[in-house]
């Protein structure tokens, strides 16, 4: 692959042709760079990945080229199926959020109008009417703008390759959001199959947040030999990002933000339109049902997150759009793309956990290569106050982080075996090598592929008995196809690879729609119960046809729906970052008085963690004895760490009672305290082996990683035409097979796939195996005769309750919680 420097020479005749050269003109603009490399290599046939900052211009440049293409080709007369009134399909648009499509759409009907081209545009997602969808197949729109998931569905029909003959050109924007994920991985062989439906395709890739460009690229190679150009755009100006310095104390502990809540409406109010960043879907709700209690003004500030109803979605949407609104409170359901030209300030509540992911909510302020993003910070306790800063200095420092990149997921190689026989049979040998060519599968093993097969053809050894898994057979020239018409029924029902827990409706009784929670939620509720949802305090009524029916309260303690998988996780870069902030007291004088004070009289009571040790603390407190490791892993790998560690402390004796895990912090607690020589023994490496292994087979997280994979590989189905089943019979269907292969097939695929899915994502523990290396023969373990002030937030974890059980999350066990900040800072 090679890169395109921006400055490079080009003939004086490469460049926009007058119609499109007027039109920029008109709007007081001039082509960029990278949108003319854009359109030379498409010229060339040729795939590239183009980078740019947010406002420069990068989805005008992904379709430019086919915008000239079609109009000089239609304007010349040699375009026959346009000239009959036929549709056909020649850019294919994907997104990884439906309202990002339907932005994307909307933004492009404005060069298609002003310069009157013979182009039509469509939206295809989960939204999209039934009738325009058949419609849509029926006579293809020009460019379609579109989601992986309904990609998948359109590869299952019998008509796909007739519908993507004609197909010339991919877009998939922000494509850093595919990469290493599932969801990535099933749009790698989407993508491929494409490739080998429409040979002339080329591919493009848009992205503002590259960690690594070269790797990012090869996503995109489709074809042996072929390489995929890197378009560097310009860099932009420098975002402006700000902490906010609360008038409240700081709070020691909880994720949720509150105490900043009367300073960032105070900024909302000073500016023109405001997104408000948060991490998880229920702290979205508390952060919106806290502005409005103290928005006196009746500013317009509204709410947007995945489990709200599309309509009440697109509402807010369109008066985004209009610049109806003063703020909006909102989770990564609005992270990418979206051009808001009104939006002149991001609030990110929270630490961002990412800088790649803080990057790319900065870029919605400001949509302007020329001018800075304007963002500001609201740590929700002192530790976040040290990512934030962190975070801040790797801005400047334009650096990135990414993901590592996972092994190839079987469980989706599953499910596009199945979707690719709903469109035609399949030759198997050139299905392998049409695999391969989708960069997660390019080293996949011949036998994990024919095992795979196997699996979808049989249900493999231990299945094989049972014709319900029997989703293929062979045809007698060797090919395989469908066994059964309701295999791609219940494939089309399933498609896809975010597998949420089971979602119940909300609906006000005599009114409309609101939008879904989880079931286990509204299984713990009772009638006459109040919960904040979509905004508002609603009483629960009871369930109605599957549909929790409610009604407008105005008093009651309301509780607050959670999401299960909703916290993200401390990534490694940054993790990195706030060990170096630690260790380095000339950075210090940046951070608030009070994380000053905090930081200083724990340097005196105990030491600061330090960038290439493992600082320990042992401390009692009542009849127990605390362990208190500053990793600064990340939840996940602290999780598991936990778990592990118990089971260790166990077998010497130490009679472990619990532990409690921070995204910065592990915590453990016990009735003996382990001497130096027991920690190293703790910490020591070879817990990665049979430890792992044992603790694994033990606890349900085996279980839950296979249900997962069992959903996505197709084995079991959440919905099944005329139901669907509740969490409860997915997990008891699920439960049954597991124990059932493990026992008869220990080696079935997807036992495999589940122990791969668990340890990439479940246990973290790549991260967990880097810090247990760095600590070896590093361990700095600091006996004391109580808490530190380091240790006060990781103890107050303990006993609270999840958020889903009351509003109270920032109150930090009031009495408790002021006992260990007293004894924690005392000086004597």
């Amino acid at each position: 692959m090679s890169v395109i420097e921006r400055e490079a020479s080009y003939p004086p005749d490469i460049g926009l042709p007058d119609l499109f050269s007027r039109w920029f003109e008109n709007r007081g603009w001039a082509p960029r760079r990278h949108q003319l490399d854009l359109i030379d290599l498409a010229r060339q046939g040729r795939s590239a990945l183009l980078i740019a900052p947010t406002g420069g211009g990068k989805t005008l440049a992904g379709f430019l080229p086919s915008l000239i293409e079609l109009t000089e080709r239609r304007q010349a007369g040699r375009d026959l199926a346009h000239a009959k009134g036929k549709g056909e399909l020649h850019t294919l648009y994907i997104s990884p959020l439906k309202a990002l499509a339907t932005d994307i759409r909307r933004n492009l009907e404005v060069p298609i109008a002003e310069m009157q081209l013979p182009v039509r545009a469509e939206s295809r997602t989960g939204d999209t009417p039934q009738s325009r969808r058949i419609r849509q197949r029926e006579r293809p729109p020009d460019f379609l703008l579109t989601t992986p998931e309904s990609l998948a569905l359109l590869l299952s029909y019998p008509d796909t390759a007739k519908f993507f003959a004609s197909l010339r050109c991919v877009i998939v924007d922000e494509l850093h959001t595919f990469a290493t994920s599932k969801r990535g991985h099933h749009l790698a062989l989407c993508l491929a199959r494409l490739a080998a439906l429409a040979p002339q395709t080329r591919f493009v890739g848009l992205s503002a947040t590259v960690a690594d460009p070269p790797v990012l690229a090869d996503y995109l190679r489709l074809r042996d030999g072929e390489t995929v150009e890197i378009v560097q755009g310009e860099p932009g100006a420098a975002p402006k990002v700000s902490i906010i310095d609360a008038q409240d104390r700081l709070p020691w502990g909880g994720h949720m933000g509150q105490h900043a809540v009367p300073e960032v409406f105070n900024i909302v109010r000073q500016h023109k339109t405001s997104i408000v960043f948060v991490n998880t879907r229920a702290q979205a709700e508390l952060i919106f049902d806290e502005l409005w209690r103290i928005n006196e003004e009746n500013l317009a500030i509204g709410l947007h997150h995945g489990s709200l109803a599309i309509e009440q979605r697109r509402k807010v949407e369109a008066a985004m759009a209009a610049g109806r609104l003063r703020a909006v409170v909102a989770t990564s359901s609005l992270d990418l793309g979206i051009d808001w030209g009104n939006v002149d300030l991001v609030i990110q509540m929270g630490a961002p956990k990412g800088v790649s992911r803080l990057m790319q909510r900065i870029g919605r302020a400001n949509h302007r290569l020329d001018e800075p993003s304007r963002a500001m910070i609201a740590p929700a306790n002192r530790f976040e106050v040290l990512e934030s800063l962190a975070a801040l200095e790797a801005i400047e420092a334009r650096e990135l982080d990414g993901d590592p990149p996972r092994p190839a997921c079987l469980d989706v190689l599953a499910q596009h075996i199945v979707g690719s026989a709903c469109a035609q049979p399949i030759d198997r040998e050139a299905f392998f090598h049409e695999v391969r060519r989708a960069q997660p599968y390019r080293d996949l093993p011949r036998k994990d592929f024919d095992d795979t097969f196997d699996f979808v053809a049989t249900g493999g050894y231990a299945l094989a008995a049972y014709d319900k898994w029997h989703r293929l057979k062979q045809l007698p020239d060797g090919r395989w196809m469908l066994a059964s018409p309701l295999v791609a029924r219940q494939f089309r029902m399933n498609v896809g690879t975010i597998v949420e827990l089971p979602l119940i409706k909300v609906r006000l009784r005599r009114g409309p729609m609101l939008g879904e929670v989880e079931e286990s939620f509204v299984q713990g509720l009772v009638q006459g119960d109040t919960f904040v949802f979509a905004g508002r305090m609603l009483r629960f009524e009871g369930v109605k046809e599957l549909v929790a029916i409610c009604s407008p309260a105005t008093t009651g303690d309301p509780k607050v729906p959670a999401y299960g998988g909703g916290r993200l996780p401390l990534s490694t870069f940054l993790a990195e970052r706030v060990r170096g902030i630690l260790q380095d007291p000339t950075k210090h004088p940046k951070l608030p008085a009070e994380v000053r004070t905090w930081l200083d009289i724990q340097k005196w009571r105990s030491g600061l963690p330090q960038k290439n040790t493992l600082l320990v603390e042992g401390f009692p407190r009542g009849s127990r004895q605390f362990i208190v490791a500053y990793c600064f892993e990340g939840r996940n790998a602290h999780q598991t760490l936990g778990m592990l560690l118990t089971r260790r402390m166990e077998r010497m004796g130490l009679k472990p009672l619990g532990f409690v895990a921070t995204d910065y912090v592990l915590g453990i607690w016990g009735l003996r305290s382990p001497t130096p020589q027991q920690l190293n023994e703790l910490f020591d490496e070879d817990m990665l082996g049979d430890d792992l292994e044992s603790w694994m087979d033990e606890s349900t997280m085996l279980r839950r990683s296979f249900r997962n994979v069992a959903v996505i590989a197709g084995l079991i189905e959440r919905r099944f035409p005329g139901e669907e089943k509740s969490r409860r019979q997915v997990t008891f269907s699920s439960d049954l097979i597991y124990d059932a292969l493990r026992k008869h097939e220990p080696d079935h695929i997807l036992l495999r796939a589940t122990r791969q899915d668990a340890a990439h994502q479940l246990a973290d523990l790549k991260r967990l195996g880097d810090l247990l290396r760095r600590a070896k023969g590093r361990i700095e373990y600091r006996r004391l005769d109580r808490i530190s002030p380091l240790a006060v937030p990781v103890l107050l974890e303990i006993g609270k309750e999840r958020v889903l059980d009351g509003t109270a999350e920032d109150e930090l066990l009031d009495i408790a919680a002021q006992e260990l900040i007293d004894e924690a800072t005392r000086l004597a």
